[in-house]
């Protein structure tokens, strides 16, 4: 997709994140001499062409105190993987949650979930509530968790 001069001072205002305002579309349609009507707009057309897959908040769960940050890899039966996953995507401490192919015979999980806890203590008591939730429909489970801070980026232009 061709980029016009208003996409490409779109992406430039905001690519370092949203202006942190009550109305942050009004403000960068201030910034950009137009409406924030049309900057909604625009954004909800890049979400439906598929350039942007969709807009949020990225927390550093470290500066909020969550140092210990474990994705919790669970081998659960097919049949309910998918009603087991939506229970466990709900829950106030999983960030995210979704069923990802086994890759059989080495990684048999196909149901992903990531924990959040200010101790590994903390995050190994929310791995056993989510054992019991998922009950005998459970075969096996790990908990990998991070090493390293990845820095999660936006849409980005790149310099000519």
């Amino acid at each position: 997709m061709a980029l016009d001069e208003f996409d490409r001072q779109l992406v430039a205002a905001t690519q370092s994140g949203l202006p942190l305002v009550p109305r942050p579309y009004e403000a960068l349609g201030a910034m950009l001499g137009t409406s924030g009507t049309a900057v909604r707009e625009r954004l909800a057309q890049w979400i439906e062409q598929g350039l942007v897959r969709r807009i949020g908040a990225v927390p550093n769960h470290y500066r909020l105190g969550f140092t210990a940050n474990g994705m919790t890899v669970w081998d659960v039966d097919d049949e309910a993987v998918d009603s087991l996953g939506e229970r466990i995507g709900a829950l106030p401490f999983v960030s995210h949650c979704y069923r990802r192919p086994r890759h059989l015979p080495e990684w048999p999980f196909n149901l992903f979930a990531m924990l959040h806890g200010h101790s590994r203590v903390e995050v190994e008591r929310q791995r056993d509530g989510l054992r019991a939730l998922l009950g005998t429909a459970c075969r096996s489970d790990e908990v990998l968790y991070s090493t390293v801070i990845l820095k999660k980026t936006g849409l980005r232009i790149k310099d000519e």
